[in-house]
């Protein structure tokens, strides 16, 4: 009797658990069916992304009207791509329904990932930056040393100490940006390629191939952070003079390299997955709750955490030199 009582209860129980977790599932799938709340979540990351294209607009005119005199640099270009990546998204995501019903099919695909290229751009040059700014500080410090070893032997007129810092900021231009200009033209080569063959014979092994090459790009873009937002974090993290502009410096790229670097990855993996699982997959009004998380994961929460961290403004000119980066 004992053993047949014992035993009710443990089917009773691992019954009891098999129903929490079929009624914790069907809130999903109802969220998913219902086209309420489809809309509910569309339009709130439509909210969420023009918030965020609103702090970067903000952001983009008082860095304009802080340093109005040096054009368009690096600071003001990233700024106005991440405005207009955002707001694109955020039109994309007003009008969520009726892109769906977009023919050819090839537009829904345009409009659903060319904010994805941009994105990638955007971020590509924050890479560009930090890559430019790795480079000329071991030129200056290399002609630093070569400086003070002639100097040293008592060779005159070797060099002049000035012109240390124009080679300085000139030298990483001279290969960096054709490579980024190169990069960003193959990517969206490749991809506008594909989509034009889509368009000519819609196949599904195309659509497969256009979400392993953004996982493939994504890999790059986070290996590009690992990389020069690393060598950069060690570079400042060696630095010899304790200040307290080095230790902003060390963790605003700290900070910058670790979100970029798992967004990037993050939004890798779940390509790989939509790729090949349709219950993973993107492009669908139907998996609204995939989208939020995705979304917030790997694009709104990112750009709002990097936005807020890089918000500082460069000093007015006439208080300190501002040499930005062209």
């Amino acid at each position: 009797m004992a053993r047949g009582g014992g035993g009710s209860v443990v089917e009773s129980a691992a019954a009891v658990i098999a129903y929490n977790l079929k009624d914790s599932s069907s809130w999903w799938h109802d969220i998913n069916a219902s086209q309420l709340w489809q809309d509910r979540i569309f339009h709130g990351l439509a909210i969420l992304y023009g918030l965020v294209a609103v702090v970067a607009l903000v952001q983009l005119i008082r860095i304009q009207v802080r340093v109005p005199e040096y054009g368009w640099t690096t600071q003001k270009v990233f700024h106005f791509l991440n405005f207009v990546v955002n707001a694109v998204r955020a039109t994309v995501f007003i009008f969520r329904r009726q892109v769906q019903k977009l023919h050819p099919e090839i537009l829904q695909h345009v409009l659903l990932d060319m904010p994805s290229l941009a994105f990638f751009t955007t971020y590509a040059l924050l890479v560009l930056f930090w890559a430019e700014i790795y480079y000329q500080v071991i030129f200056y410090l290399k002609q630093c040393v070569l400086f003070c070893l002639v100097t040293w032997l008592g060779i005159r007129n070797f060099y002049e100490p000035n012109v240390f810092i124009e080679q300085a900021r000139a030298v990483s231009t001279d290969g960096l940006r054709p490579s980024f200009f190169t990069i960003n033209a193959a990517v969206y080569v490749v991809q506008i390629s594909m989509w034009l063959i889509f368009w000519w014979k819609p196949i599904p092994v195309v659509v497969i191939l256009s979400k392993m090459f953004f996982a493939g790009v994504s890999l790059f873009a986070a290996l590009g952070f690992l990389l020069y937002g690393g060598r950069l974090f060690l570079m400042l993290q060696r630095f010899p003079v304790e200040s307290k502009g080095r230790r902003k410096k060390l963790q605003e790229v700290g900070y910058v390299t670790t979100i970029c670097f798992t967004c990037f990855l993050v939004r890798c993996v779940m390509m790989c997955l939509c790729a090949f699982d349709k219950a993973a997959d993107l492009d669908v009004l139907n998996h609204p709750v995939l989208n939020l998380i995705y979304y917030l994961l790997v694009e709104i929460l990112p750009s709002s955490l990097v936005l807020f961290i890089l918000r500082k403004l460069p000093p007015k000119r006439g208080i300190t030199q501002y040499h930005p980066i062209r």
